[in-house]
């Protein structure tokens, strides 16, 4: 068998540490901005916008700061009936606006939903990480756990990968429920 290259690593996880025989795990990448992150966020919303990658949508936040709107491409996640929101890159910007204002909007193709968000404990967090990185396989490399190590390994680390359900700005106004 062929060695394998960065790419077709198994992962990070345990199940992983053992196709590897054994060893300590190698630390996940760490995420940088920058201007190729720039240019491939350009990219990747115009994709988006256009409706050409599966499950994703256009997540827009208020500039913490500046009450600009703030747009960034992601992948929200499906689990257990509800509709969850990932950080896989850690507290990045967006995460940091959301966490002030309580709000989010996300866009796919012409439709926009506005939310208010409710940023859970790792507790709760472990399995709709192990859900995301299943249906969101580019961002595998920012993870210790691999996508089929054990729900406990995604629970070790959550505090490092954000996490908030997703709920319709609508239904809170109907049911004067204002959750933050």
């Amino acid at each position: 068998m062929p060695p394998t290259t960065g790419s077709q690593d198994p992962g990070n996880g345990e199940a992983a540490r053992q196709a590897r025989g054994g060893g300590t795990p190698r630390p996940p990448r760490q995420y940088h901005p920058g201007r190729g992150r720039h240019v491939e966020n350009t990219i990747m919303s115009a994709l988006v916008r256009a409706g050409l990658i599966p499950r994703s949508c256009l997540l827009t936040t208020r500039g913490r700061r500046t009450g600009r709107p703030r747009t960034n491409p992601v992948v929200p996640v499906e689990h257990d009936g509800r509709r969850w929101l990932v950080a896989p890159y850690g507290p990045v910007s967006w995460v940091r606006n959301a966490r002030a204002t309580g709000r989010v909007s996300l866009t796919r193709r012409r439709d926009t939903r506005e939310y208010t968000i409710r940023e859970v404990p790792p507790e709760e967090a472990g399995a709709v990480l192990q859900r995301y990185i299943r249906i969101s396989p580019a961002t595998r490399p920012y993870f210790q756990a691999s996508k089929d190590s054990p729900v406990e390994d995604f629970i070790a680390e959550a505090d490092r990968h954000p996490v908030f359900e997703l709920l319709p700005a609508d239904e809170d106004r109907r049911t004067g429920h204002h959750r933050r």
